[in-house]
């Protein structure tokens, strides 16, 4: 009786949505790739079966399990020795300037994305042991600062300064459902204001400054946001093809395998970052509304997972992992129109990878979990 309660409050809308993700990532990857890179499409729906399995899997436990003890913590030296570990030069593989792979024989798997998990799983279990809310206690601030801080710091080292400001997101959204005090939320979110603001008043004003806070290639980066056309054939290329792609497909698009800019090779690695500019060529502004209201729909039922939740650590996990989907969404489709600099992040679901795949499956089925568990008794105990 106690399986089948748990089946019933499965939210099935949420595993349509996943499966709806997939048939598009599925036609997107085919659509980028089918004249040059055909097999990228197979690979895709094996990634697909994989996560999928590995959701399956996620929902056979009691995810109360992981705040018990000290298991959190073994996760997380776990998470941090894999990020060492892929620094090391012979052991870590680069790849396009970046050490951030490791490499087995054919298969490559970037440890930062499961690292996303593992400070959700950190971060959510410190939050839950507050005993303020809303958070107060400066104490606490740094210790969660301290965990955040040492995994946020080797990514940078690698450099992936995407992933490191998806650590920034997820941090934010679990400090929010947490409560923090708005006089330190007001804090941070006005230190950050004023450092951004900062750059971008050197950067207009070609202040000597810049150039000395700031490396070239990060400069470099800000002139290609500010202004892609300055270097068109150069760091601004990729993102004028995108814009490109995006504006010929108007309303209803040119059609399944008819996208000009990436079959004619204009958009470099179309079904990795910028897949969503492939889409939106060819379904145009019809079919991608229809993926960014199934992306949308799919955080929603998150939400409602985690608003439904008796239990704070089921809470912050599903913050956390809402927070993760949430900013991985708006900077890339933002960086493909030209709103957001270009961060290489992927989007969610549809851009093709095993190692982001997997884990956003596995965050999924964390919050599926959670919602599946509601009200429910734990059987373990410290």
């Amino acid at each position: 009786m106690k399986i089948s309660r748990y089946v019933r409050q499965l939210d099935m809308i949420a595993i349509l949505l996943v499966l709806t993700l997939a048939v598009i990532s599925i036609v997107a990857i085919s659509s980028a790739t089918y004249t040059t890179h055909p097999g990228f499409m197979e690979q895709q729906i094996y990634w697909f079966c994989l996560g999928i399995l590995l959701l399956v899997l996620t929902l056979l436990f009691d995810y109360r399990i992981l705040a018990q003890g000290r298991f959190a913590y073994l996760l997380l030296g776990f998470g941090l020795l894999l990020l060492i570990l892929v620094l090391i030069p012979g052991i870590g593989v680069k790849v396009k300037g970046a050490q951030q792979w490791f490499r087995f024989g054919g298969f490559q798997y970037q440890p930062s994305e499961l690292m996303k998990l593992i400070l959700i799983i950190v971060l959510a279990k410190v939050t839950s042991e507050a005993k303020q809310v809303p958070i107060r206690d400066w104490k606490l601030m740094a210790k969660i600062m301290g965990i955040f801080i040492l995994p946020f710091s080797l990514l940078l080292l690698q450099p992936d300064l995407g992933m490191a400001l998806v650590l920034v997101g997820i941090l934010g959204s679990i400090m929010l459902v947490g409560g923090l005090d708005w006089r330190i939320l007001a804090g941070i979110v006005s230190t950050v204001a004023v450092l951004v603001s900062g750059v971008f008043l050197l950067y207009f004003s070609d202040h000597p400054l810049l150039h000395v806070i700031l490396k070239e290639h990060q400069i470099q980066r800000i002139e290609t946001f500010v202004n892609p056309a300055s270097d068109p054939s150069g760091l601004g290329y990729q993102l004028t093809q995108s814009m490109i792609a995006i504006g010929s497909g108007q309303l209803s698009g040119k059609g399944f395998h008819n996208s000009t800019q990436a079959q004619g090779k204009w958009i470099p690695e179309p079904h990795n970052d910028f897949v969503f500019s492939v889409f939106a060529e060819e379904f145009g502004f019809v079919g991608a509304s229809f993926l960014l209201c199934t992306l949308i729909f799919l955080l929603y039922r998150m939400v409602k997972i985690g608003l439904q939740c008796d239990n704070p650590f089921g809470t912050y996990i599903v913050a956390g992992v809402v927070g993760m989907l949430m900013f991985q969404v708006f900077e890339n489709i933002g960086m493909t129109i030209g709103l957001l600099p270009v961060t290489g992040l992927p989007l969610p679901f549809i851009s093709y990878g095993g190692s982001a795949l997997t884990t956003n499956m596995l965050g999924v089925g964390l919050v599926l979990n959670i919602g599946m568990r509601r009200n429910s008794e734990f059987l373990f105990s410290d």
